[in-house]
């Protein structure tokens, strides 16, 4: 008898502090759903976890695999199953020119610069943006930066894209049209949110309160109870427990 398939997204008893603090306790989540909502307020861990589902922090106890990769252990093979789109584009651009900025993973991957740079001109042309392919970074608007950051990690294939507070500054048009770009993607996507509006349509949310898990399930039931305590907690006008 064959076992069973493993779940796309397997987070097992993940623990993680940060200066003595503890950010994430107990987080277990088995997850295939293809498009997942990760919901909280400001300080209350959403970050870290995604972080951690990047395999860019390990966690200090429990275990991270996507696509039955350990991310945090095999960076390399991570690059190929998971992917993330920071709140800020400025946090994750380090080159000065969009199709250098595109190659990058793809080298990091093990391809030579000549399949970097055919592989980063497909998708540059798949979004309409050849025309980038020399452009200055600091050039680009906000909302311009943060497309070359979604071209950059899909340009690597991942199955799962995790998105933290992806339209964080940006306008309206800006904003929309990058919901358009991520409403077509055939990838699973995580997007980490304070706004229960934006993971309305999702398959899944899950609420993460003081770093841990208190609501799972399907959007309609989640998004209710999250945001009735949310007005709870404006209608106390208590601001003595911030959460950063």
């Amino acid at each position: 008898m064959n076992d069973p398939k493993p779940p796309l997204i397997d987070l097992r008893d993940v623990h993680f502090a940060s200066g003595g603090v503890d950010i994430l306790q107990d987080i277990t989540l088995c997850a295939d759903e293809h498009r997942i909502g990760v919901l909280g307020r400001n300080g209350s861990g959403k970050t870290s976890l995604a972080r951690v589902m990047a395999g860019l922090v390990q966690p200090d106890q429990g275990q991270v695999r996507i696509g039955g990769i350990d991310v945090a252990k095999d960076r390399k093979a991570a690059l190929g199953v998971i992917g993330i789109l920071f709140q800020n584009p400025d946090h994750q651009i380090i080159f000065p020119t969009v199709e250098e900025e595109l190659a990058f993973g793809l080298t990091q991957m093990g391809q030579s610069k000549q399949q970097a740079t055919a592989q980063s001109a497909a998708m540059l042309e798949q979004f309409d943006r050849a025309h980038w392919a020399k452009a200055s970074i600091h050039q680009l608007s906000q909302g311009q930066r943060q497309l070359v950051c979604l071209m950059a990690v899909l340009a690597m294939a991942p199955e799962v894209i995790v998105l933290d507070e992806p339209f964080a500054g940006l306008d309206i048009p800006t904003t929309r049209s990058l919901e358009r770009a991520f409403s077509e993607l055939d990838v699973t996507l995580v997007q980490i949110t304070h706004d229960p509006q934006g993971v309305a349509a999702y398959d899944r949310v899950i609420w993460l309160d003081r770093g841990q898990i208190v609501a799972d399930g399907r959007p309609a039931q989640v998004i209710a109870s999250f945001t009735s305590r949310m007005e709870q907690l404006g209608a106390s006008d208590d601001l003595t427990d911030l959460t950063g």
